[in-house]
């Protein structure tokens, strides 16, 4: 659901309660920007105070208590009947291990990884940084899968079956002019994924959407990234050309183009600073 920056909290809370979204929930920037502002919230306490903090729209939605995530990338010609999968992203969340010893921030001080976000984790409430985590226990430090989280993307292309772009290809037709993009999802089994028997959509990213597989720097080269985005602007001009000549669906005006790309960046920065 969404809050926007004008609403009343308490209205807001009025159509939560009605809803069937229950805490923990995750709350969100109504235009995201890698993962800032992302956040678990636990009652509803801490949602009136992130409201009153940030005076943007906001995102309510489910937290979603799956194991995994992964990103897909999908894209179809609007005239064919099927598509393709060009890109799977796997998401490994950062976490710690213990060894019955060591505190929990010497052990993140001492993770190659999660040092990079020390001062990240050090932020959050519901973290013990004094905690001695028993031998071999592991705790994820961080939900949401953002590489500013930690998150650490994989390449998953070697799932890419026909199954798999069966089961998206009826997910396409079930969205009314989608064809091109990445879906986020949760899962527990990709084989369920993969027949469409148990996922949940966390959010569908459009024409800015990458294809997150070349981040994963064990198994992407920048020359393979380089020739990905290419073509993926291949996919995306071929779709905009079809849906121009045969759907009748016009073009934006430079102007309008460049007006969407400064408001985009004016956005984003005010995003960057509340997230300060």
């Amino acid at each position: 659901m969404l809050h926007k920056s004008d609403n009343s909290i308490q209205k807001t809370l009025e159509k939560l309660k009605d809803s069937a979204i229950t805490y923990p929930l995750i709350v969100k920037p109504d235009i995201g920007f890698r993962g800032l502002l992302v956040e678990k919230i636990k009652d509803q306490k801490a949602l009136i105070n992130y409201i009153q903090k940030y005076d943007i729209n906001i995102i309510i939605q489910e937290y979603i208590n799956y194991n995994n995530e992964c990103g897909i990338f999908y894209h179809r010609h609007p005239n064919e009947e099927k598509g393709k999968i060009s890109s799977i992203t796997l998401k490994k969340f950062l976490t710690i291990t213990g060894d019955g010893s060591s505190s929990l921030f010497k052990l993140i001080t001492a993770h190659e990884r999660a040092n990079l976000y020390v001062e990240l984790l050090k932020e959050k409430e519901n973290l013990d940084l004094e905690k001695i985590l028993s031998k071999d226990e592991e705790l994820i430090l961080s939900v949401i899968g953002n590489h500013s989280k930690g998150t650490q993307f994989i390449n998953g292309n070697h799932l890419i079956t026909k199954e798999l772009e069966t089961t998206f290809d009826n997910l396409s037709k079930s969205i009314k002019g989608w064809f091109y993009g990445r879906i986020d999802l949760k899962y527990n089994n990709f084989k369920e994924v993969e027949t469409g028997t148990d996922f949940k959509i966390l959010e569908i990213n459009g024409i800015i959407a990458e294809p997150t597989h070349i981040y994963d720097a064990q198994n992407s080269n920048y020359f393979d990234a380089l020739k990905s985005i290419r073509n993926h602007w291949k996919y995306l001009y071929n779709i905009s050309m079809i849906n121009h000549l045969q759907n009748k669906i016009p073009y934006k005006s430079s102007k309008e183009f460049i007006n969407e790309i400064l408001d985009l960046r004016a956005y984003t920065k005010k995003i960057k600073n509340l997230s300060k």
